[in-house]
């Protein structure tokens, strides 16, 4: 089972893929856009593509647990995209996904500008890694 992760951001959304048994997660891209139609349809083409039977969407809480702004635009996304796609969609706390992503590349010392286009499909990874563990728990 293919799942597809997304870290949801105003312009960018970072997407990572599991591999066809659900068991590794992968960067994939980053979908720069302008309107959420043009984010819609791409990932329509990459789940035709690859085959996505599950979609999980990282949910940008509060650090207390609450839902803000951010949360109800990524929930509003998300039945956007279940609509559109007619694919299951799972959340996942990604409370300090971003946050890992960049403290990750700036110990790999990886440039400012080389960050900026790969922040967003790392914490799509992250988000993607921390589903599929939590699979693993649930057994």
């Amino acid at each position: 089972m293919r799942i597809l992760a997304l870290d949801l951001g105003e312009k960018r959304i970072g997407v990572a893929l599991s591999d066809a048994l659900g068991l590794t997660a992968q960067g994939l891209e980053v979908i720069s856009y302008t309107r959420p139609e043009q984010a819609l349809s791409r990932l329509e083409e990459i789940c035709r593509e690859y085959l996505v039977e599950r979609i999980v969407v990282g949910l940008p809480l509060n650090m207390d647990g609450s839902r803000g702004e951010a949360a109800r635009r990524a929930e509003a996304f998300a039945a956007k995209i279940r609509q559109a796609l007619g694919l299951p969609v799972s959340f996942m706390d990604e409370r300090l996904s971003t946050a890992a992503a960049e403290k990750t590349l700036l110990e790999a010392d990886v440039s400012r500008r080389k960050r900026k286009q790969v922040r967003d499909k790392l914490a799509a990874v992250l988000i993607l890694e921390a589903y599929l563990e939590a699979r693993r728990r649930e057994g």
